[in-house]
């Protein structure tokens, strides 16, 4: 019912990204990444998930169907199942907060 941030575990993603799982519902899930600088958000799409991407703290270059954007805290993308996908971390530390719908099956262990 309660997700407290300290009390939860980072898992290591590799090249420079790390994921921990928020919450989630049936239909809905939350997941913070925090990426070193430079670490790549390859593009990619999703058949049925429909995706926001919250910029938490620091910068990212985001790209949503070949258009780019300098995306800062407080900022997001938003990214319909089918769309093409990514994000370059802009500073050390940078953190995301991704939305999706229904839920990341795939996410969970």
């Amino acid at each position: 019912m309660f997700f407290e941030i300290n009390n939860t575990q980072w898992e290591d993603l590799g090249d420079g990204i790390k994921r921990k799982i928020v919450g989630h519902t049936e239909d809905l899930m939350a997941v913070h990444l925090i990426f070193a600088k430079g670490a790549i958000g390859h593009p990619h799409a999703h058949d049925i998930h429909d995706q926001i991407g919250y910029v938490v703290e620091g910068s990212f270059e985001a790209e949503v169907d070949g258009e780019k954007r300098v995306l800062k805290k407080g900022d997001a993308y938003i990214a319909k199942k089918l769309a093409v996908h990514g994000a370059v971390a802009l500073e050390e530390g940078s953190i995301l907060l991704d939305m999706f719908s229904p839920v990341r099956q795939d996410f969970l262990k």
